[in-house]
């Protein structure tokens, strides 16, 4: 289905790290009818709120890039938010843009959703096959019933909702709190903040805290009290709450051995990747039914679906077999340890300090590899690699003090 230059497109989450980059594709591309909504101006948790933006709005096509999302220790410390949260924004998004007709709709997940110990590199097959990594466990489930909805509405109601299951993003608007950025931004921050105090560089310190301060978890809260902690604070409380993450002078602290091994894209090949699918690709070509929404509904003359003229039957036609799988996954198709991102970061950042893995904090999963094959079927492969783009991430967070 072709999207034309004048589509209405609504972004969800158009300020995050993959929809601010895919808003920008998008213009690039001359895409200019774009519709997005801070969290302020639409709550997508409350279901009236979505469903009137959509009955005022009525957007042909839905990028849906807004979730609830955070490192090892969020996935951890808010456990009923990650299912809870991800759950209402997508259920939300998903029933109203059904309800107003919208003609195409893309679903971001993340490639959490495999199995603990899937065999590497996973496939979109692996999915279901076994039990989850208990530490995101809720935000894996959340993203799996997110894809079910697409892939379900798209078998019972003849719909164009298609999943991608991104690898671990990292790029500019990256997320870097200390208490639930991702893997990467979380230690880049922590050597860049241990390197100025090691220079006693308390200038710098004081301009990153007061971008991004620190609202104390309950641990640390006894520690250092309740309020904030940015870059107003006495020096000492500041080094407090910054070693309770594991920064110190030129010495940091990261949870694990280091060994699990983790594949990172770029957010704007991500962006890139996601508009590609956005404009190029049908659900149909993904199962390969040519004639896919004539299967399920009467097709008139002009080729319009028919929704009045089906036989009323939910889910796939039995002849056609099992349909599950529809998503996409999308990352490089390649790895490296969390230890070698850290050397990498370090070589980046020239930091001369020391690195030490704490062993009795979790690794989480031991690889998370994706299977990339159906995506360059499709027609796309990534652009930038590792070491660029943290030298690029690097780049835009220095940027993004000033």
């Amino acid at each position: 289905m072709e999207l034309n230059k004048n589509a209405k497109i609504y972004i969800a989450g158009h300020r995050g790290l993959v929809g601010s980059a895919i808003w920008n594709n998008l213009k690039q591309r001359g895409y200019t009818n774009l519709v997005g909504r801070t969290h302020s101006e639409l709550d997508l948790t409350n279901e009236q709120a979505v469903e009137t933006f959509f009955a005022t709005e009525k957007p042909d096509a839905v990028v849906l890039a807004a979730a609830f999302v955070g490192g090892i220790m969020a996935n951890s410390l808010y456990r009923a938010d990650f299912i809870m949260q991800n759950m209402k924004m997508q259920c939300n998004v998903i029933g109203s843009a059904y309800k107003h007709g919208v003609k195409k709709l893309l679903f971001l997940g993340s490639t959490c959703i495999y199995p603990k110990n899937a065999p590497q590199p996973m496939k979109e097959d692996a999915l279901l096959t076994s039990p989850l990594e208990y530490s995101n466990e809720e935000y894996a489930i959340a993203k799996i019933a997110g894809l079910k909805m697409c892939e379900s509405y798209n078998l019972q109601y003849g719909t164009n909702y298609i999943a991608v299951m991104p690898t671990n993003l990292y790029g500019p608007n990256d997320n870097f709190h200390l208490e639930n950025s991702h893997v990467m931004p979380a230690m880049m921050r922590k050597i860049y903040l241990a390197k100025l105090i090691e220079e006693d560089n308390w200038d710098a310190i004081r301009t990153d805290m007061n971008k991004r301060p620190i609202n104390p978890v309950a641990k640390l809260s006894e520690q250092i009290g309740k309020e904030n902690v940015d870059g107003n604070c006495d020096k000492d409380r500041i080094l407090k709450a910054l070693a309770f993450y594991g920064i110190e002078r030129n010495k940091v602290t990261l949870w694990g051995t280091g060994s699990p091994l983790r594949e990172f894209l770029w957010s704007e090949d991500m962006a890139d990747a996601s508009v590609h699918v956005l404009l190029n690709v049908d659900f149909k070509d993904i199962i390969g039914i040519e004639k896919y929404s004539s299967v399920f509904y009467g097709v008139s003359a002009d080729g319009a679906v028919d929704r009045n003229n089906s036989d009323g039957r939910g889910g796939a036609i039995p002849s056609l077999g099992e349909i599950r799988n529809c998503h996409i996954n999308v990352g490089t198709g390649k790895e490296l340890t969390i230890k070698s991102l850290a050397e990498l970061i370090v070589k980046t950042l020239h930091f001369t300090g020391e690195i030490v893995w704490d062993e009795t904090k979790p690794d989480g999963t031991p690889r998370k590899l994706i299977d990339v094959s159906k995506l360059h079927s499709l027609g796309w492969q990534h652009k930038v690699e590792i070491e660029q783009g943290v030298e690029k991430l690097y780049q835009w967070y220095q940027a993004s003090l000033a």
